[in-house]
């Protein structure tokens, strides 16, 4: 056997493991939409806070604290937290909080050494929660009148201690639609689901900061926002802490119940992904450089190689493997694309993504390591040589 026959072997293997795990997750993502609170927790109806991390949210403040404030379970605390904003966030909230009790604003202090911005907001916030259960969302999220109350309903229901919601993502440009799919995709693909909650390791979880629920006294023994205080990734990082620190954790299927539109442009598509992909690799080279390889190599190189062995008419055994592995990657598309109400086109468009992800994977290796940082929200985060995180400084973009 050729080691080129070989290499197609090992590739159509690798997707056919990848399809299984994906179709098997497609079931184990629970939708949060089915859940309800038992009565016995209705009956005690705990006191559940909300908290918001928001620096230059204008655009989107009002009308998620808005969404929160139809919640169907009404004992709730509704704690902003307004991150040294330059733009309107402050008085839109003001004004909310003059109408509503149950919203408060808070304003953050000045950044302490150590610490990146939304962390440092989101331990600030818990420390005037008063609440049995925290819930951490971001400020350009849309809730559903059940998102709350069917959140906690999944905590209870599954025995967790915390847990994450994945909001359905509302993409519109041709740049959201290539990149942003992929946080789900990737998850589906290649997290096995099951063992987030019923193993120990901390390899087995992730989450979003979208939405992430604690109870708060889990909150304090994993050490809060204060353990994950200098990273970037501070969502999934925290979802390992709490399973360092023996608690259980879960994430669930938010689609029916929460909203999130995160980027508008391709401008803000290449500073988020930038921010976060080579953060997700720990900074290293070598691993990143392996995952951009096999990623090329399982994802990109089958819809390269298709159209040159018809053309050339390759040996049909190598053919027709080559036709298997695009039709395991269709397949998982396709269920990706009809779960979370994808376009069809997107799903056509699936090598033209791969190189989207390619391209702003090496676009975030690039910034990081030649020192020219990373912009987000009016700050610029950088990793210094000793390997930590660092707002190198904060530049005033109000109305950007």
């Amino acid at each position: 056997m050729s080691l080129f026959l070989l290499y197609q072997y090992i590739v159509a293997i690798i997707l056919l493991f990848i399809m299984i795990n994906f179709i098997i997750n497609n079931f184990l993502f629970k939708d949060t939409i089915k859940h309800r609170l038992p009565y016995s927790f209705l009956k005690k109806n705990p006191l559940i806070s909300v908290l918001i991390p928001a620096r230059n949210e204008q655009d989107n403040i009002k009308r998620c604290i808005n969404s929160l404030l139809k919640q169907d379970y009404s004992n709730l605390e509704i704690l902003v937290m307004d991150d040294n904003s330059t733009d309107l966030t402050v008085a839109i909230v003001e004004k909310i909080a003059e109408k509503d009790n149950r919203v408060k604003l808070y304003h953050g202090k000045p950044l302490a050494r150590g610490w990146l911005g939304k962390s440092y907001a989101c331990q600030q916030l818990s420390e005037y929660a008063n609440g049995d259960y925290l819930v951490f969302i971001d400020a350009d999220t849309l809730h559903f009148p059940t998102s709350i109350s069917s959140s906690v309903a999944c905590l209870l229901e599954y025995r967790v201690d915390a847990l994450s919601v994945f909001a359905k993502q509302i993409m519109v440009t041709i740049h959201e639609r290539m990149m942003i799919p992929f946080g789900n995709f990737m998850i589906m693909g290649f997290m096995p689901l099951a063992l987030i909650r019923k193993t120990k390791s901390a390899l087995f979880s992730t989450a979003i900061g979208q939405f992430m629920l604690f109870k708060k006294d889990v909150y304090k023994a994993i050490g809060g926002h204060e353990s994950v205080k200098g990273e970037i990734l501070e969502d999934v990082i925290i979802s390992k802490q709490v399973k360092r620190c023996g608690f259980k954790f879960m994430i669930f299927d938010g689609r029916s119940n929460v909203y999130c539109r995160m980027y508008h442009n391709f401008k803000e598509v290449v500073r988020g992904y930038s921010k976060v992909i080579f953060s997700a690799f720990d900074y290293n080279i070598p691993m990143i450089s392996i995952a951009l390889i096999m990623i090329t190599a399982i994802y990109l190189m089958p819809f390269v190689m298709l159209p040159l062995a018809i053309l050339f008419d390759w040996p049909l055994v190598i053919t027709n493997i080559i036709i298997l592995q695009t039709i395991f990657v269709m397949v998982t598309k396709i269920i990706l694309a009809i779960r979370f109400k994808m376009k069809a086109l997107d799903v056509l468009l699936h090598p033209f993504s791969i190189m989207y992800l390619l391209s702003m994977a090496v676009n975030s290796v690039f910034q990081f390591r030649f020192n020219i940082g990373v912009y987000w929200k009016g700050r610029i985060y950088n990793v210094s040589n000793d390997g930590e995180e660092e707002e190198l400084k904060v530049i005033n973009d109000s109305f950007k």
